[in-house]
């Protein structure tokens, strides 16, 4: 009898497991048939509130693209001149800030919503900007350049979250993409503003301090944007999710967007679930213990980091040293012509990726970008540099412009591409840990930047410009073949549904099948119509 009542049980248990699979089954299709206005003609609302927020990307952007200008022109003003090490610490130490300004602004996303965390790193900046341009000391620079960290690590970490909250499913690739576009925008602004200035006396002081200016833009114009539905709904303000869902779907039924509303909502009850009772430390552990959010943060954060690592911030930080010391005479108009390729690329990337999806363009340029460092690592060799890095002769022969030819061609690779799809990843997490996911992909980014920017010229002085490029060469190409085993497509998808791709390994088979379902639905639904 006892064996009977064993077999009886686990049969029972079995029934349970199936029932209780299947009622998750029939509640994914019920939910997903409450997500219809998504299928509905967006306005202009969203673009605008996605423009605005961008702006959040000129910080980021303008910054690192004037340190380059600001490093050359330094000379004296700081009571002396700067060696490497020097550099590269008033350099790095704006990605240190960075990484904890990501953090706090992680830790706090939730609980302020995600505007709070942008409004502070406006007001960080602006005081930075400001001590860093009143600034006659190397320690008051790098105080300037600390704080000036805080405000970019909030901002670069919230402004795409919010972006991809706000946005239309099938336009999010293209709207967070702004947010790149700016941070392009900022850089080749920067380059304008620093070629600008170069020969005016103490003109880096004025570089740095209209940082500030995109930092005021923001502050001025973010009263005019709303919470994202899904903060709202979290905090349990659901009208106002309604108004704002209204706005970004004005062709949509009131009933499509009651059932908008109830969709989001039946995902943040599942995620308040999961996170009630429980601290901070157990959310940022479920991002490491469930495997599949595990997975989603190796695939984000991977890419990020090889974004980082590959080589493309060394030259937006040292773009000026670098084309000085391989013998042009005006490094800083050189180093625009780097920065007005990024700006383009990143542009041609911001009308193709809800196209072509964000896989098939990494795949695509990613051994690009390896192939053409590879050439410039060999250019290298026939320049006759110093271990201190300077030119043995003033002539500038074929080599340097190999170097600056291969420099071009790699950043429209790295625009185009992993440049800005990395910063797409943040759509890859649960609701319930997006915005600590989020946090960890910031950190990564800030994590290895400031790998980059505190080793890049010592890097070149131990193992020569051929050695350090052909090492970001390898971490490129071995980042293309990463890509292909662990990074899914999720194109057109929305947040909601990218949460199941992980729970099958890396989702790249099932994401492959589940795009193919899509295709097939859309076509009977216009079949039918």
């Amino acid at each position: 009898m006892g064996h009977f009542s064993g077999s009886d049980g686990k049969e029972d248990s079995q029934h349970v497991e199936i029932a209780s699979s299947s009622s998750k089954v029939m509640q994914s299709d019920r939910l997903e048939d409450l997500d219809s206005i998504e299928q509905t003609q967006s306005g202009k609302y969203a673009w605008l509130v996605a423009i605005t927020a961008g702006v959040g990307g000129l910080l980021f952007g303008y910054d690192t693209g004037i340190i380059s200008a600001v490093l050359v022109y330094l000379n004296e003003d700081l009571g002396k001149t700067l060696n490497s090490s020097e550099k590269e610490l008033i350099t790095s130490i704006t990605s240190g800030g960075a990484f904890i300004g990501a953090i706090a602004a992680g830790l706090t996303a939730d609980r302020f919503g995600r505007k709070g965390a942008i409004y502070m790193g406006c007001f960080l900046f602006i005081v930075g900007a400001v001590l860093q341009a009143a600034a006659y000391s190397l320690a008051q620079m790098t105080v300037g350049r600390l704080v000036v960290g805080f405000g970019v690590g909030s901002a670069a970490m919230i402004v795409p979250l919010y972006i991809a909250e706000i946005a239309p499913a099938k336009y999010r690739g293209r709207m967070i993409g702004l947010d790149n576009m700016s941070i392009t925008g900022g850089q080749l602004i920067s380059y304008g503003i620093g070629a600008a200035l170069a020969h005016v006396p103490h003109g880096w002081r004025a570089m740095v301090g209209l940082g500030a200016v995109p930092a005021i833009i923001l502050c001025c114009l973010l009263p005019f944007c709303p919470e994202s539905p899904r903060q709202l709904i979290y905090h349990d303000r659901h009208d106002e999710a309604a108004n704002v869902i209204r706005k970004i779907f004005p062709q949509g039924t009131e009933e499509q967007v009651q059932q908008k509303v109830q969709h989001i909502a039946a995902h943040v009850a599942e995620a308040k679930a999961l996170k009630e009772g429980k601290g901070q430390l157990w959310l940022i552990k479920q991002l490491y213990v469930v495997p599949g959010n595990l997975r989603a943060l190796i695939a984000a954060c991977g890419l990020m980091a090889i974004s980082q690592l590959g080589g493309f911030n060394s030259l937006m930080y040292y773009s000026s040293t670098l084309f000085a010391l391989v013998g042009f005479s005006n490094p800083v108009a050189v180093g625009t012509i780097i920065a007005a390729t990024n700006f383009f690329f990143t542009w041609v990337n911001l009308m193709v990726v809800d196209r072509f999806g964000r896989r098939r363009i990494l795949l695509s340029t990613m051994w690009g970008m390896a192939l053409f460092l590879a050439l410039a690592a060999v250019a290298f060799h026939w320049i006759p540099i110093n271990h201190d890095l300077t030119l043995k002769t003033q002539e500038i022969g074929w080599p340097a412009y190999v170097v600056l030819a291969c420099m071009i061609i790699y950043v429209g690779f790295y625009s185009s591409g992993m440049g800005n799809t990395a910063w797409l990843s943040s759509e890859f997490f649960p609701m319930e840990v997006r915005s600590y996911g989020t946090m960890m992909l910031t950190c990564s980014c800030w994590g290895s930047n400031i790998i980059v920017a505190s080793t890049f010229l010592t890097q070149m002085e131990n193992t020569t410009p051929s050695g350090a490029f052909g090492f970001y060469a390898a971490i490129c190409f071995f980042g293309w073949i990463a890509v292909y085993f662990c990074y899914p497509e999720v194109k057109g998808m929305t947040l909601e549904d990218i949460r199941e791709i992980f729970k099958h390994g890396f989702g790249v088979k099932y994401a492959r099948q589940l795009q193919k379902d899509m295709k097939l639905k859309a076509k009977a639904d216009d079949a039918s119509a």
